[in-house]
């Protein structure tokens, strides 16, 4: 008699009904040839918790309790409930360790793909959740009801620290909120991190005086952890209320400490998703982008990119609005993804880039309402007047859209965005 080798079915069970702190998640699958459905959803359940790939001599009692359990299965989708006692709290990597670690490489799958997470109470409280959230960063920036505003100075990157602090100056002039670095700007040979912020401050300090506004920067702290944390100290002494990190190239470890760090000085985080395509990308294998920015409101950023539907980037309207609802709702219902109640975690704030001029301004509004950053640096840097005149025309687009007036009626007795609208008018990057 040939003993059994593999016990990967024993990892689903699919009349289980989950327990009110089991964390669950729904998975997109594609099982490699030869191999079933009941086979492919076993091993992902057992990979991402208790199993491994053959029978054991000895098993504890306490395996039965806490293994995962692929319970509903519906075409190439299935859902896993996985015991609380699998997690330990307040710890992101450890989280990703198992839903997002080994059954990646398995080669039982041709695919698979992370699509959301529902965490229970009982985890949730383990984390902190944004320090700021939406109402917080409108408090700073004493804006109540339009969308906040800012731009990176454009090219990304190859300004002075001299040079970048003129262009934040023209941004803010002509009414933007915030100035940003880009993904790839941290501290360079030609544009040193010091500075920049001390160059930015005092023209900061400037256009408040000039515009009776609050003016302030999203500066890329991105790096080493403890260097991360003396550039957020830096910017809080030159009264900076934002930093700004690289979440996905960081990772979540230094996100969480960064979290702590910036709470206790006061500075909201400005999320970047730089690399998140690289997951996210392939709608059939990685991780979605629903479910990493749905894991950055839990660690504790403020205000994370969430695409735009028509500029630049990938994004479907349907994916950046169900981005949108994760990071501002506090209770998700069943539909598409899962059930999610926030508890007392704040919500966050979505961010709207790539690739935006005055003439989107109407269609991502319509898509993400009022409760958004809209990042339009290109489209302001680019205007047939410059910077200052950019801005404006984007500020003259907000306030058109929210009376819902039409842009070009707007334009007769506006020339900034009438000159924008000459350039772009409703253009939309490829």
């Amino acid at each position: 008699m040939t003993a059994k080798i593999d016990w990967y079915n024993e990892f689903v069970d699919l009349n289980y009904t989950p327990a009110k702190d089991d964390l669950i998640c729904l998975y997109y699958f594609e099982p490699a040839k030869g191999i079933t459905e009941k086979e492919a959803i076993g091993r992902i359940a057992s990979e991402s918790s208790a199993g491994t790939w053959t029978t054991l001599h000895d098993l504890p009692a306490r395996v039965e309790k806490i293994k995962a359990r692929a319970f509903e299965l519906n075409g190439k989708y299935v859902k896993i409930a996985y015991p609380i006692d699998l997690w330990e709290p307040g710890n992101a990597p450890q989280l990703l360790s198992g839903i997002a670690g080994n059954i990646f490489g398995m080669k039982a799958l041709r695919n698979l793909r992370l699509i959301d997470a529902s965490f229970p109470r009982q985890y949730i409280k383990s984390f902190k959740g944004p320090g700021q959230g939406i109402e917080g960063i409108r408090s700073l920036l004493k804006i109540k009801e339009r969308p906040i505003t800012g731009a990176v100075p454009k090219p990304k990157i190859g300004f002075s620290a001299a040079e970048h602090a003129d262009v934040a100056y023209e941004t803010w002039m002509g009414g933007f909120d915030l100035v940003k670095d880009d993904e790839n700007l941290t501290s360079t040979s030609f544009n040193r991190f010091e500075d920049r912020i001390a160059r930015m401050a005092k023209l900061r300090d400037k256009a408040e005086k000039e515009t009776g506004e609050q003016k302030d920067a999203l500066l890329n702290i991105t790096g080493e952890t403890k260097e991360m944390i003396r550039k957020a100290k830096l910017l809080h002494d030159s009264g900076w209320r934002f930093a700004m990190i690289d979440v996905v190239t960081c990772g979540t470890a230094s996100v969480q400490t960064m979290r702590d760090e910036c709470g206790d000085l006061g500075l909201a985080i400005h999320a970047h998703r730089a690399m998140h395509a690289a997951f996210d990308r392939n709608p059939r294998h990685g991780l979605s982008m629903y479910f990493l920015a749905k894991l950055m409101r839990l660690i504790g950023v403020d205000e994370i990119h969430s695409g735009t539907a028509i500029g630049k980037l990938v994004g479907s309207k349907k994916e950046v609005t169900q981005i949108a609802r994760v990071l501002r709702d506090y209770k998700i219902k069943d539909g598409d993804m899962l059930s999610q109640d926030w508890g007392s975690i704040k919500p966050a704030l979505p961010v709207s880039s790539g690739g935006l001029h005055p003439g989107l301004i109407p269609s991502v509004m319509s898509i993400l309402g009022n409760d958004c950053t809209l990042l339009v640096s290109g489209g302001i840097h680019g205007h047939p007047k410059g910077t200052r005149s950019g801005a404006k025309a984007v500020m003259q687009a907000i306030e058109a859209s929210m009376d819902g007036i039409d842009l070009n009626e707007f334009a007769i007795k506006n020339k900034e965005l009438k000159q924008a609208l000459g350039k772009w008018e409703y253009y939309r990057p490829k």
